[in-house]
Order: C-alpha cells, then structure tokens, then sequence
C-alpha cells in the first residue's frame, strides 16, 4: 500500500506522458521519415533520399504557397501587433467597463479558426455582407468582390486573422503594461512629458519581450494556417490563398502525394523551429 501511494504519481502521469510522446514526438518523427521515403498514395518506407524535397522545391505551387504565406505573414503579424498594442494603451488608462471591453476585444480568440473562417465567408459574401448592406443604403454600383478577386483574397485571410489575434495581442501587451512601474510614469510627468511620449520613449521600448512573445506567437499561428483558409476559401480563387498547410493537405488526402506532402510538413516544421529556437536560445541566455 505505501509503496503505491508513492508511486502513484508516476502511475497516473505515466499514460499521458506516453499518448503525447507517441501521438505527437512519435508522428513528427514518422512523418520525417516518410519524406525520405518513396511513399505515394499510401506509406512506403523504401528511402529514396532528397528525391521529395527536390520535387518540393521545383514545383511552381509551392512557391505560390510561400508567396502567399509571406504576405500574410508580414500583414498579420503586423497589423495584430498594432492594433492589439492600441487597443491596450486605451485600455490602460483606467476607463470605464475595461472588463467588459476587455472581454469583447479578447471573445474572438476563443473561437476556432473554422468559425471565424465561416463568419467572414458569409460577411465578405458579395451577395449576403457587406455589398448587400451598403447597397441596401442606397449605393447601388458598390462593390466589394475581395473573396473572389485573385489579387485580393489572401487579404481577405489577413482580414478575418487579424480580427481572432488582435485581442490575445492585447492581452499580452496590456499585461505588459500592467507590470510597469508607476513612479516612473509619476516622475516623468514631473519633468514634463506629455503621456503619448512616455508610452512612445519609455513604456513602448520597454517591452521587447513582449515584443518578441507576440511575434513568436502570431508566427507559429501563421505558418500553420490551415483551417481559417479552408473555411473561408479553400485555397481559391484558383492558387490565390494556397498555403503550405493547405498546400500539404492536397498533396496527401487529394493528389495522393504522401511522401510529397510529408516533405511540406518538414518544412514547415523547421520554419517554426527556425523562429522558436533562437528566442528560446536568448531566453536561456538571460536566465541562465
């Protein structure tokens, strides 16, 4: 009896442990090694080297993806970061019904990223949201064909992105914010600063780290993209709002390109590898 009470811990970690390092370390591993494969439409674990990523990187689509990924990326990260930062310097000063403000600004992060692609979808929808209600105001020749312009889609996806991430950006910096020490704010009001150049010269510059844990974290959600775009697109108009998410799924459940759509999944891997190791490398540094 005494013995299992002081292993009862372990026994009740013990299979929560295993499902995540079988489930999740055990595919990142098994889905390496069949890019390395000749799979096709299902596993073949002959190695055939390089032979998937050469194909990877000689095919026009998957440079279209990473076009495309790069513009949301710089659009998305930046504009969240902006807003969010705005909408926690307003709510910093101490306003009225901040809580309930706050919990708006934060309500679209705990939707899913399929909800948030069907609402936008219907409110884009040339014949049901926002042409619809401004024609019905009596502009009729409005028009506001985002979803279904080639050019424009993939902003439609920074759109309804923004709109889901702004808020967790908020929480982020507001907490931020929060942490800052008040007499430095107190005594540089004393010397005459006006309270847009403290949070421009001293609150703002302050926050690197949060800086860097918005980044961090918007670019992981951005390299991963995958539900927003199919519920809200599919990938379409035509390539238009391809990703390498949406990209890797047709390979593997579409094309039966297994082997090709692991080979996109390393990729993206190590992108998000190539963004997470160096902060949490800086990190360690500072608090050794």
């Amino acid at each position: 009896m005494e013995l299992l009470k002081k292993h009862l811990p372990k026994v009740v970690f013990f299979p929560s442990l295993f499902a995540s390092a079988f489930f999740v370390y055990g595919f990142i591993f098994w889905t390496i090694y069949i890019s390395f494969s000749k799979s096709k439409l299902m596993p073949n674990y002959e190695l055939v080297g390089f032979d998937q990523y050469t194909r990877l990187w000689s095919m026009p689509r998957w440079f279209v993806a990473l076009e495309n990924l790069w513009v949301f990326l710089i659009f998305f990260i930046t504009i969240s970061i902006v807003v969010g930062l705005i909408l926690a310097i307003f709510l910093d000063q101490k306003i009225r019904m901040e809580g309930a403000l706050r919990t708006i600004y934060l309500y679209p992060m705990a939707l899913s990223f399929i909800v948030t692609g069907t609402a936008w979808k219907w409110i884009l929808n040339p014949g049901l949201g926002i042409e619809k209600f401004v024609r019905s105001l009596g502009f009729p020749n409005f028009e506001f064909e985002w979803l279904i312009d080639p050019e424009m889609a993939i902003y439609t996806i920074v759109m309804a992105g923004i709109w889901q991430s702004s808020g967790f950006v908020m929480a982020l910096f507001l907490a931020g914010l929060r942490s800052f020490d008040d007499e430095l704010i107190k005594a540089a009001k004393i010397d005459g600063a006006s309270l847009p150049r403290i949070y421009a010269k001293i609150i703002i510059p302050s926050m690197r780290p949060v800086f860097m844990n918005a980044i961090i974290v918007l670019s992981h959600l951005a390299i991963k993209s995958f539900d927003l775009v199919i519920a809200l697109t599919k990938g379409g108009p035509g390539l238009a709002t391809d990703m390498p998410a949406t990209f890797m799924f047709s390979m593997a459940f579409q094309r039966g390109e297994l082997g090709l759509a692991a080979a996109s999944a390393t990729m993206m891997l190590f992108s998000v590898i190539a963004v997470i190791v160096p902060y949490l490398y800086s990190e360690l540094r500072k608090n050794p």
